[in-house]
């Protein structure tokens, strides 16, 4: 899996993409891990290069894919 972690956001702390399921994981800081489905490597990789990964999140991934919260 890849990731990268970001202080260019006050919400997100981490970020992870899984190649072979086309899973995004986000981590919240305030708490709360999410899996998001058949998301496209394009996708990631542009999270990645985002000034503002919060920005990013709310305008390209919230509501766009199925999603699952992870527990511990």
């Amino acid at each position: 899996m890849r990731t990268f972690s970001t202080d260019k956001s006050s919400n997100v702390k981490a970020v992870g993409y899984d190649d072979e399921k086309k899973t995004l994981l986000v981590e919240f800081k305030l708490g709360g891990k999410y899996v998001y489905e058949d998301v496209p490597v394009e996708l990631y990789e542009a999270f990645e290069k985002a000034d503002s990964a919060g920005k990013f999140f709310f305008a390209n991934v919230r509501g766009k894919y199925k999603f699952s919260r992870l527990t511990n």
